[in-house]
């Protein structure tokens, strides 16, 4: 009879063993170009950039972990850019951080003389992730950018084909 209870008790255990839930898959969190936003905010006055100019955008991680911005870039290949803070840098959620970005025209004859739809392309990563994303920044960036290029660019553009 003990040995009856025992292999009973045994062959209960090992069942309820054998079938028990197994822990919880864990939440992915979003790639991070869907939970991201990047605004664009306003020209900077940067005296001594001879063919260059600065202006700011806000980048906004929404919600989940953390995102780190790896790179940031722009299409045009007569332009040079770089940002305050450098990347990479990191930015918490719910927690808006403005970035600085200055451009130099290395080339006139490689840019836009009206740039419609430019975007800053953006590298960012968190715990699910790293993408490249293109982020079109709007009409008053467009309209903005444009100017600058005209300032920065404006007697090749007099003198050039049109593009």
């Amino acid at each position: 009879m003990a040995a009856a209870t025992v292999a009973t008790l045994a062959a209960v255990g090992g069942r309820l063993y054998a079938t028990r839930p197994g822990p919880e898959p864990p939440v992915l969190a979003a790639h991070p170009s869907q939970v991201v936003g990047v605004t664009y905010l306003h020209t900077e006055e940067k005296p001594g950039l001879d063919g260059g100019f600065a202006f700011a955008v806000e980048l906004v991680a929404r919600s989940g972990p953390p995102v780190t911005v790896e790179r940031i870039d722009q299409p045009y290949a007569g332009l040079s850019l770089a940002s305050i803070p450098r990347a990479p840098f990191g930015t918490r959620t719910g927690n808006p951080r403005e970035i600085v970005i200055t451009m130099k025209v290395t080339d006139c004859g490689k840019v836009p003389r009206n740039a419609g739809l430019p975007f800053l392309d953006v590298t960012l990563r968190n715990t699910r992730a790293m993408e490249a994303h293109s982020f079109i920044l709007g009409e008053r960036y467009a309209r903005d950018l444009s100017h600058a290029l005209q300032v920065a660019c404006g007697n090749e553009f007099a003198t050039s084909p049109k593009r």
